[in-house]
Parts: structure tokens; sequence; C-alpha cells
């Protein structure tokens, strides 16, 4: 899953050139996906994730890969700018204070545990995205996020929370992945 400068290069510049784009058409950049490499023609999950002096300013994007990642960022570029309904519609006064950053997940794999106390002890602190499901409710959080949370149950704790799951109920499901930056 390592990528060179170049790639690393053509997805940033697709994703600020779809945020710009967004600006003045609506919606994401359109790419061919012949005309880039087979690396960045792979079915891939991402999430991109905007910050600004305050924080965060938006953060969209699939745990499961169901688009070509040069479209996938695309597409997920323009959302978090543009659809993340925490956030209203970035502005193109703002364009210029944004920092992106994007993240291309592996393959979720399910843990299997009986307990909390079982799913904790398999999480490994900085490297783990994780999912959890119980019933309909379902979130995610990307490895990232390990910076500010760094107890593996402060993690669980705020997913949870994400995930509209009470504090006493335990996930049902879990999925864990990883991600390059």
């Amino acid at each position: 899953m390592m990528y060179t400068d170049t790639h690393r290069h053509q997805l940033l510049s697709t994703a600020h050139d779809s945020i710009r784009h967004g600006l003045l058409q609506h919606r994401s950049l359109p790419v061919i996906v012949e005309n880039y490499a087979e690396s960045l023609r792979e079915i891939r999950a991402t999430f991109v994730t905007l910050h600004n002096r305050a924080g965060l300013r938006g953060c969209i994007g699939t745990t499961t890969a169901v688009a070509p990642l040069i479209v996938s960022v695309s597409d997920n570029a323009y959302a978090a700018a543009f659809r993340d309904p925490r956030f209203k519609p970035l502005a193109e006064s703002e364009l210029e204070d944004i920092h992106l950053s994007l993240s291309i997940l592996t393959p979720g794999a399910e843990i299997t545990f009986t307990s909390e106390t079982e799913l904790l002890a398999q999480l490994r602190p900085g490297m783990d995205g994780l999912i959890i499901e119980r019933h309909a409710s379902r979130a995610t959080f990307l490895p990232s996020v390990w910076t500010s949370l760094r107890k593996p149950e402060d993690f669980l704790r705020q997913l949870k929370l994400k995930a509209g799951i009470f504090p006493e109920q335990a996930p049902i499901r879990a999925w864990r992945y990883q991600a390059e930056i």
C-alpha cells in the first residue's frame, strides 16, 4: 500500500482540484481513470479530512472500497468540503486556510471478541482504525484519532458515542483497518 511521491502528489492535487471545481460547478471533479497509474485505479476505500486553524472542518469517506482510488479521493474531497453535515459548505474565502489529508484504508478485518475487555485488548493504539456496529448503529474512527484519544478505553467510549451506542452497551461486531496517510 505504499505510493510514490508522484502518486501522492497526484492524489493531493486531485483532492484540491475537486474542492476548487466544487466551488464553481457544485460537484466533484470528474476524473478519467485511464489517465492514471494502475495503483491509482485500484478499488480502494478513502477518507478525506479537512482542517483549518480552528480544527476539524470536514471529514468524509467510506470504509468499504467501492471506486477507483483517484475517483474516491475526488468524490470524498468534494464531500468533505461541501456535504459534511456537521459543517456549512466550504466558502471560497476559506480555501487558502484549509489543510487536507488523505487516508487510504486497508480492507477491514473482523475482530472476534466475547467482551468489551477482549475487544480493547486487541486494539493497537496508533495503528488501528476501528469500525463498530450494534444493530443499525455503526461508526468508525480513523487511526489518526489515536493522537487525541490515546487510551483504548477512551477511543472506544467516544466511538460508541459517535455511533449512538449507549456507554453500557457493547458493540456486537467490530473491524480494524490501517491507513496510509
